[in-house]
């Protein structure tokens, strides 16, 4: 009598939980980058992506080596009859891991529930939601690698053998009570997959790794996501989104709304290749996709500290941002476009950032 009244009550507080879990998750982050370019997704963005969202693997856009070995593994599951293994999705923000495990969800027709790390406080928040899972159901904890040492380990037990084991007392009169679980599926979604550890990592049966798009693949998706929102946008107009959408999803639907909202306001709401670039510019995002952060951070470097190398700490100061911030959130795409360098001195600007800022890169000595 005992267990099944623990059992109904971890039910219903798994209910709380789930609910909790996105209000807590929002408060223990930090603020959110709400820049138009940024990769994260900004808390009041959430509707907005669900209505853009694919619902199957032949509507999700890209990533097509992933596409084809998942297509395969569900399939095989699907003929078995069994929940699909564990899976491990990691990349940066804004690339889809959150809309592909809803993906994974609805191919295997089953339902999905939503949590994060960080809003997984205490051990008894996952153990209510583990406990209210459906046989098949799929649970999604995004940012996996924020979850503490107490909780990884009440879930090894629940993803190798489907068992919850809870301590019921204290002092001598504790006791160990395993409670089985129906055979589910956990999802895990990481932009840091080297703080994830490694007895965690080893019990996922697989791992997908998602890669930035190419222009053509975010062009489609823009098109795609142009109809649902019913614009009339152009194709060439589109290509001018596409090409500064830093090749990641999420920009480009960011940016596709706010040259929407342009259009309504000071044209006649349908999207041309003129009005695209004014609103590009009015939001202050160049060619290549760097806002006005991107190249005050350049321009810092090269002006205050002649090309660098410079610290993180000094830029930080000239430029009033946290080094955190600038190392995390604005430095990967700078060096991905080759405009910086890190060298064990500090940053370094290359030539191709004073060629894109129109500037003469200084004429550096020959290290013999």
């Amino acid at each position: 009598m005992g267990t099944k009244i623990r059992i109904e009550f971890s039910k219903c507080y798994s209910q709380f939980a789930i609910c909790y879990s996105p209000i807590y998750a929002l408060c223990s982050m930090p603020l959110p980058d709400l820049r138009p370019t940024a990769a994260a997704a900004a808390p009041d963005e959430q509707i907005f992506e669900q209505t853009l969202r694919p619902k199957t693997l032949a509507e999700f856009v890209g990533q097509e080596k992933i596409k084809e070995n998942l297509s395969i593994f569900l399939e095989a599951a699907r003929r078995r009859k069994e929940p699909i293994e564990h899976v491990l999705l990691y990349g940066n923000p804004g690339l889809g891991k959150t809309t592909l495990a809803h993906v994974i969800a609805a191919e295997m027709r089953v339902p999905i529930k939503v949590t994060s790390g960080p809003a997984l406080e205490k051990v008894g928040d996952l153990a209510a939601i583990l406990s209210s899972l459906e046989p098949g159901e799929v649970l999604f904890v995004d940012e996996i690698h924020r979850l503490n040492r107490q909780i990884e380990e009440v879930l090894y037990p629940a993803m190798e053998d489907f068992a919850l084991d809870l301590v019921v007392g204290k002092g001598p009169a504790a006791r160990t009570l395993r409670l089985t679980l129906p055979r589910f599926t956990l999802i895990g979604a990481t932009t840091r997959m080297s703080l994830l550890s490694s007895p965690l990592r080893d019990r996922f049966g697989v791992t997908y790794r998602l890669d930035y798009y190419e222009e053509k693949e975010i062009l489609s998706i823009l098109k795609r996501s142009a109809k649902l929102l019913g614009v009339a946008a152009g194709e060439i107009a589109l290509q001018e989104i596409a090409s500064r959408s830093r090749r990641t999803p999420r920009v480009a639907n960011r940016l596709l709304k706010r040259v929407r909202d342009y259009a309504e306001v000071r044209h006649s709401g349908t999207i041309t290749s003129e009005i695209a670039v004014q609103s590009l510019a009015s939001l202050e995002v160049d060619r290549l996709g760097l806002d006005a952060v991107d190249r005050r951070l350049l321009t810092a470097i090269i002006e205050r500290f002649r090309g660098g190398p410079v610290g993180l700490s000094a830029l930080a100061a000239a430029t009033a941002e946290e080094v955190d911030t600038i190392e995390e959130i604005y430095e990967p795409f700078l060096l991905r476009l080759g405009f910086l360098e890190r060298t064990p001195r500090g940053r370094l600007a290359t030539p191709r950032a004073y060629e894109h800022l129109g500037l003469k890169p200084p004429e550096r000595p020959t290290l013999l």
